[in-house]
């Protein structure tokens, strides 16, 4: 276990200069961002002089060694438009970004668990031929598309669910939080439901395959022949490592639906970190752009590491130190 724990850190550690890396790299070709901080009445003498106070003629290696130095230290720079340091500014937009995330989280989960099940012991019946035929549609639509969809059905047609903002929040802490609140939970249903149909379908259909696999092993037809309960069978031997390889796509999954939420952020103005980071690319808002980039980079590496030590403590098979490197 520390040795695994060991190695998955260097390579966090690794990706994550990567990821500054090239997340730095990109800002020459974002813009000049003293348009957005001096404007146009500026001349050219004031803005050579205000680039080198803010060192952006220095070389690539030295600018990037200085962001380094601060960025090991929590540092990634102060936002251009905020005037406050970009972290700050991400952090108090990244609890929207991760209730939407666990909202769609929650719908995934009751929804394509029982539905996969169901879809793999009755292959043949009607909802199954449905459900796989809807499961095609909701992977070629995309989440842009749902969400304009969801807020013409629910908020204009029939006027049930607001249509955009985050609604009534409350401060739990330093946590601001719209779960607490009956306006909050309304306005998180549509932008849940958008965002959940990018994964939706995939995971009903990788439930269902696992699940017809696991039916047709052996130990399956030994519990068979042995005449255990059918639920027995079906919950609690084959889903259970039905689940195995849905752990670890769920986990990559999840990171990849917070990059997602910058498309359903948008539609529905929910004020997250997807949200702002269109605002920075707008505004040529370079370190809150960069912060932005790094964070969602780290949550990728975190979520990836805390997978591959759930997925090795669920099955016994796998050796941490070994077998996961």
């Amino acid at each position: 276990m520390i040795a695994f724990l060991i190695r998955r850190i260097g390579q966090a550690l690794v990706v994550m200069f990567v990821i500054s890396l090239l997340s730095f790299s990109i800002q020459d070709n974002l813009g000049d961002p003293l348009r957005e901080l001096v404007g146009q009445s500026v001349s050219e003498a004031e803005r050579q002089a205000l680039r080198d106070q803010m060192g952006l003629n220095d070389p690539f290696l030295a600018q990037y060694w200085r962001f380094l130095r601060k960025a090991v230290q929590g540092d990634l720079g102060n936002s251009y438009f905020f005037k406050r340091p970009a972290l700050e500014v991400i952090m108090e937009k990244f609890p929207a970004t991760m209730e939407l995330v666990l909202g769609a989280t929650l719908i995934i989960l009751l929804l394509s668990v029982p539905i996969g099940v169901y879809c793999a012991i009755n292959p043949r019946s009607w909802f199954t031929r449905v459900m796989m035929g809807l499961s095609i549609v909701g992977i070629s639509i995309p989440v842009f598309l749902t969400a304009i969809m969801l807020i013409y059905l629910f908020s204009i047609h029939l006027g049930w669910l607001p249509s955009y903002g985050r609604g009534e929040t409350v401060m739990i802490g330093a946590w601001e939080s719209g779960l607490l609140t009956w306006d909050g939970v309304l306005h998180l249903i549509l932008p849940s439901i958008a965002l959940s149909s990018i994964m939706l379908p995939l995971f009903i259909r990788l439930i269902r395959s696992e699940m017809m696999e696991v039916l047709e092993q052996e130990y399956i037809r030994f519990a068979w022949a042995k005449g255990l309960q059918r639920r027995r069978i079906w919950f609690l031997h084959a889903l259970k490592n039905t689940l195995l390889p849905v752990i670890t796509v769920g986990g990559v999954q999840i990171g990849t639906m917070i990059a997602y939420t910058i498309l359903t952020e948008t539609v529905f103005q929910w004020p997250g970190m997807g949200f702002l980071f269109l605002e920075a690319v707008n505004r040529v808002d370079t370190p809150l752009i960069i912060a932005y980039l790094i964070v969602v980079g780290l949550i990728f590496v975190v979520t990836n590491t805390v997978v591959d030590l759930i997925y090795g403590l669920v099955n016994p098979t796998v050796k941490l130190t070994r077998g996961l490197a």
